[in-house]
């Protein structure tokens, strides 16, 4: 057990500068992206059942164009998954990361915890506050 607490501090002393630097770096790409990937959203999308209108301009592209980026969208979120919860353990953006990680990749039940998430009044208008500083339209309302 000694070892192991050894082998961390050699490490940390080693790489602790990279790691904090790494880290800072992270949040403010994050808060800076945040609001532009936020104005992104379709102002339907939460009322759409299924996503309609996201499968309809999916279905234009050529199929392995289609496989391959789900398939490069799927390793971007499964890696953004892992440093999150890793950096929920280490300096850096681990919520934030594991969010960006589950709303890439595609899953069962993708749609309905996105529904679950904006519902709360607090992140409902946070997002919209944020998209109305943009001069984008608020979103509608998953429930109406």
């Amino acid at each position: 057990m000694i070892e192991l607490w050894d082998q961390i501090i050699i490490f940390f002393h080693a790489y602790g500068w990279w790691i904090a630097i790494a880290s800072i770096i992270m949040f403010i790409v994050s808060i800076a992206s945040m609001p532009l990937i936020l104005a992104r959203i379709p102002v339907d999308y939460f009322t759409l059942p299924g996503h309609q209108r996201l499968r309809q301009e999916h279905q234009q592209r050529h199929p392995v164009l289609r496989l391959l980026l789900a398939c490069i969208k799927n390793t971007l979120g499964a890696l953004l998954l892992t440093a999150g919860i890793i950096m929920l353990f280490t300096p850096g953006q681990g919520l934030l990361s594991i969010l960006f990680g589950l709303m890439i990749m595609n899953y069962p039940g993708k749609y309905r915890l996105e529904c679950a998430i904006i519902r709360k009044p607090l992140i409902f208008n946070t997002i919209n506050t944020m998209r109305k500083k943009q001069n984008y339209p608020a979103l509608l309302h998953p429930d109406l």
